[in-house]
């Protein structure tokens, strides 16, 4: 089976890190632009300015993640690596909400005061 190794666009860029780490774990490009789309779980990157997404793979006796750090320029998310992840991570840390979305969410009783 030959792997097809995913091109630029307007909306990603692939460094070679990622391709390598792509071949190593065998993980399609449409498997990691599926994660980024559709994350279960989103988390603030090891790198500054960098975001970590998830979705959950394997089965129920053997849980694993598939994760995917990426980093947004202009109008191009910049896809940096992607990893699968043995078991089932604890949540590091939850991104922030900013102020004036929590408000409006709450507002639209979307979520409850926080109070």
């Amino acid at each position: 089976m030959k792997y097809i190794f995913p091109e630029d666009d307007k909306k990603y860029h692939w460094t070679s890190h990622v391709k390598r780490k792509m071949l190593h774990y065998g993980l399609s490009p449409s498997r990691v632009l599926r994660i980024i789309k559709h994350p279960k779980r989103i988390e603030k990157g090891i790198v500054p300015e960098t975001l970590a997404v998830m979705q959950p793979t394997g089965t129920k006796q053997k849980p694993t993640e598939v994760w995917t750090m990426y980093a947004q320029k202009k109008n191009q998310k910049v896809i940096i690596t992607a990893w699968r992840y043995p078991g089932i991570s604890k949540v590091r840390e939850e991104i922030p909400i900013p102020p004036d979305i929590l408000q409006e969410l709450i507002r639209e009783k979307i979520l409850k005061s926080l109070k």
